[in-house]
């Protein structure tokens, strides 16, 4: 294998090797899963004569791959795509989960607190911390700041950027923060793998949005229904054991369009007059 000046890889053959990840729910537990998933998808795109690396890019932060001229394929959040990425990396499609209760290709967040301090509406969070992984987390920020927004409410105590729904989930059962925003894939997770879940209970939920989008560079987009069609049959043939630890059911095939409702104005300081809007 060579690189070039560029930082492209290329196999010995001359074929361009593009870069590839699956970070979003990519927790160790389920580690072997995942790269069961990514062998299957490589295989795919084999027989579509892509050539994908035989391991995933397991950066410290993945998002730099995001915007990598060379990226085969990663996933990232609707919210970075709609603001950010959307015009400048080509949409693959989106994986359908068995979690979620949603429609094909859609998910949302559920919002947990401690147990015995379960709130009883929205309003009951107006003297409660908030944790959340980041800003620019559709399903961790973006969904409960609108959902607090639309409603009139609002969270005054000072907010807890933890980096990772997985530590918010630490958070609140720690008692740093009152209630988090989680994916509900990922808190399905948590409730298998993280005991700090065992003391939480979800009191709400936030509206469907679309899900984590699969994503590819302009380089590649021209290959976009391929990747998707080695995605989807990558996921058609795991074993049960792969599906049922990873949760993936199918592939939706979105348009750019339908993400484009994540770029509204967000009316940050509405729903937590601490942070800047």
């Amino acid at each position: 294998m060579a690189t070039s000046s560029d930082g492209a890889s290329w196999s010995d053959g001359g074929a361009m090797i593009g870069a590839a990840s699956l970070p979003m729910y990519d927790w160790p537990e389920i580690r072997d899963a995942t790269d069961t998933v990514w062998a299957s998808i490589r295989l795919q795109l084999a027989t579509r004569g892509i050539t994908a690396p035989a391991v995933l890019d397991r950066s410290a932060d993945p998002e730099p791959l995001w915007s990598a001229p060379d990226l085969l394929l990663s996933q990232t959040c609707g919210y970075p795509y709609a603001n950010r990425l959307s015009g400048k990396v080509a949409l693959v499609g989106t994986p359908t989960y068995a979690v979620t209760d949603a429609q094909p290709g859609h998910y949302f967040s559920v919002l947990v607190a401690r147990k015995n301090e379960r709130p009883e509406s929205l309003g009951d969070l107006a003297g409660k911390r908030f944790a959340y992984n980041m800003t620019h987390s559709q399903s961790g920020f973006a969904a409960p700041v609108r959902l607090l927004a639309a409603g009139g409410y609002e969270s005054l105590p000072q907010q807890l950027e933890t980096g990772a729904h997985r530590a918010s989930i630490r958070a609140v059962a720690q008692g740093e923060a009152d209630w988090a925003a989680i994916d509900v894939v990922t808190w399905q997770l948590a409730k298998r793998h993280e005991p700090a879940a065992d003391d939480l209970v979800v009191f709400a939920t936030t509206p469907q949005t679309p899900a984590l989008p699969l994503i590819t560079s302009a380089l590649y987009a021209d290959k976009t229904d391929a990747i998707a069609d080695a995605v989807e049959a990558a996921i058609a043939g795991l074993e049960a054991d792969v599906r049922d630890a990873v949760f993936l059911t199918g592939l939706a095939r979105f348009k750019p369009a339908v993400y484009a409702p994540l770029a509204d104005f967000l009316p940050v300081r509405q729903a937590f007059p601490q942070l800047p809007g």
